[in-house]
């Protein structure tokens, strides 16, 4: 591939007073006179309220490495939450500015990179000139991906400086694996057809599945961020825009049971972990994993794994 040199608006954050919210303690511009790809290091607040952040033209990720909040971003009139955590990568949509709004529990830091949009543009037609659909992107990075999180992790912690020559790289790296692990359905990283499939119709249809994925994992990723919390099935219909009629035939088909089932085995894997790794009691393990109180915990664990949390706990430590 090749790419020329891409250069980023000088303010991407125009109209954002950073001062205020975050203290920036590196800069790959500023540091190693970087063009092609931009890293930074900052330090949050550990309250904000309506914090407006404008929306970058660039490819923003956005990588938490201390810290717990409960977040909550209002964007086109719709407000939703997840949970601040360090490990869980998030995107922020180009050209969309959002108002934010948190309370943590501990000092927030975080490793922030921006990707040109040029670097976009040229990959995304490099891979079959669609357009990148940014909303499927962000909602299927949010489940996860451990080689991009390990990525701008070590980005943000380079001991040795290196040349622009090394962003240009990293930069074109980052956007290759997205646009071909997550945006499935904007560029040649939709599987190919053969025979009587490969028609516009067989295109199609497998552009619409990879966003019902991307949609399925997004709402997962919601499942696992409010564990603690009461949550409706409307409102993970709502986080991933689909009616609930729709999310649950979607859901089902993609993982093989409903909604409700998946989150109450999520629950349970996590109230195991408590169980064997920490000395809770069970009363604290059941808040922490959305149950309403120690007997409603044993009763699911009991039905999901045929012991009862104490037994479990009692069990794993002896082995």
């Amino acid at each position: 591939m090749v790419f020329d040199s891409p250069r980023f608006d000088l303010q991407p954050y125009a109209g954002f007073d950073m001062a205020r919210y975050v203290r920036r303690t590196y800069c790959s511009w500023e540091t190693a006179g970087w063009q092609s790809l931009l890293v930074q290091r900052f330090e949050h607040v550990p309250v904000a309220e309506d914090m407006e952040l404008p929306g970058a033209a660039d490819l923003h990720l956005v990588l938490p490495v201390a810290g717990r909040a409960a977040m909550e971003t209002r964007r086109d009139g719709r407000t939703t939450r997840h949970t601040w955590a360090p490990g869980r990568l998030e995107m922020s949509l180009p050209g969309r500015p959002v108002l934010r709004r948190y309370r943590a529990t501990g000092a927030m830091r975080s490793v922030q990179i921006h990707i040109p949009r040029d670097t976009v543009d040229t990959v995304a037609t490099q891979l079959g000139g669609r357009p990148v659909d940014y909303e499927v992107l962000a909602a299927s990075l949010a489940a996860g991906d451990p080689l991009i999180e390990e990525t701008v992790r070590a980005l943000g912690s380079l001991d040795e400086l290196a040349g622009d020559l090394y962003a240009e790289s990293a930069a074109a790296f980052l956007t290759v694996h997205l646009l071909t692990r997550h945006a499935r359905g904007t560029a040649s990283g939709t599987p190919a057809s053969t025979g009587s499939d490969s028609g516009p119709g067989a295109r199609l249809l497998s552009r619409s599945r990879s966003r019902e994925d991307a949609r399925v994992s997004a709402a997962v990723a919601m499942m696992r961020d409010r564990l603690a919390e009461p949550v409706t099935l409307a409102e993970i219909a709502d986080e991933v825009h689909l009616s609930v009629y729709h999310f649950v035939r979607v859901f089902k088909a993609a993982t093989g049971m409903t909604p409700y089932r998946y989150l109450t085995r999520l629950r349970v894997e996590e109230a195991k972990r408590l169980l064997c790794g920490t000395d809770l009691p069970v009363a604290r393990i059941a808040s922490r994993c959305g149950f309403g109180g120690p007997g409603a915990l044993s009763a699911t664990f009991l039905r999901q794994t045929g012991v009862r949390p104490s037994a479990y706990r009692s069990g794993h430590r002896n082995s």
